[in-house]
């Protein structure tokens, strides 16, 4: 197979990296692209940052060997932040794109000269140093309130009812001056995929994630290597996930509908 007909990996600890994929089907549409969701190790919200990465490691050596991927999105914040860095050293010939929460955007875009700016993440992805850089960073213009969401990318993932996830929404932001809000950013990949839901609590609120500006870098990334796809058809999505569930593929269609706006 020439190179750039190689599929572009994509991986996340389960659906919640389908709020990336759709972005990059939009901006690549002939690309082809194997989605792996790590379903039997999630969550990696509350896992050790070791584990996570030498998860990561071992996920994408696997989809190397297997599907010879030309290169790789970690569609994952946390994820991206304990092993991006030791898959670009271990993996050197391959484009690795990572993401990150939208915290540029949301201050930036707010319109106000102290913005407040909510951060919604997996406790493992607000420990990192990746997001206290980014944090710190932004600081001086603006008020950075880190929120650990434990147990929602658990709900997203299982597909519970939004009944279920609005009560927990409803515990996680009992604390949060709600009406103090201007922006939040959806610092799991997992968490647009309720955005709607979100918005109910925040109705004044401008929401951020960092789907849209990874598909738009994986994109240069190729343009830049010259790896571009010459196909001329619609690329094809393999979906893959370590349980085996065979309802994953239909979960992950769904969600890019919703995101989509599609019925």
């Amino acid at each position: 197979m020439s190179d750039i007909r190689r599929p572009i990996a994509v991986i996340d600890s389960g659906l919640g990296g389908v709020s990336v994929l759709a972005y990059l089907i939009e901006q690549m549409p002939n690309e082809d692209i194997v989605y792996f969701g790590d379903t039997l190790n999630a969550p990696y919200g509350s896992k050790a940052q070791e584990t996570v990465k030498n998860i990561t490691l071992a996920n994408l050596r696997m989809l190397i060997d297997k599907y010879s991927v030309k290169a790789l999105v970690i569609a994952c914040n946390t994820a991206t932040g304990a092993a991006a860095s030791a898959c670009r050293e271990t993996f050197t010939d391959l484009p690795i794109i990572g993401i990150e929460p939208a915290i540029k955007p949301a201050v930036l875009k707010s319109g106000k000269d102290n913005p407040n700016i909510l951060v919604m993440a997996t406790p493992l992805t607000l420990a990192q140093e990746k997001f206290t850089s980014l944090a710190e960073k932004y600081n001086p213009n603006s008020s950075i309130i880190a929120l650990p969401c434990p147990g929602l990318s658990e709900l997203i993932e299982r597909n519970a009812d939004d009944s279920e996830i609005r009560s927990l929404l409803g515990e996680l932001f009992s604390s949060i001056d709600i009406m103090s809000i201007d922006s939040i950013v959806l610092g799991c990949t997992h968490y647009p995929l309720v955005a709607d839901i979100i918005k109910e609590f925040f109705k004044d609120a401008s929401l951020y994630d960092g789907g849209k500006g990874t598909a738009i870098q994986t994109k240069r990334r190729l343009e830049e290597c010259g790896i571009c796809t010459d196909f001329d058809k619609k690329g094809n999505i393999l979906f893959l996930n370590s349980a085996n569930d065979p309802e994953f593929e239909n979960s992950a269609r769904k969600y890019i509908k919703k995101i989509k706006g599609e019925k």
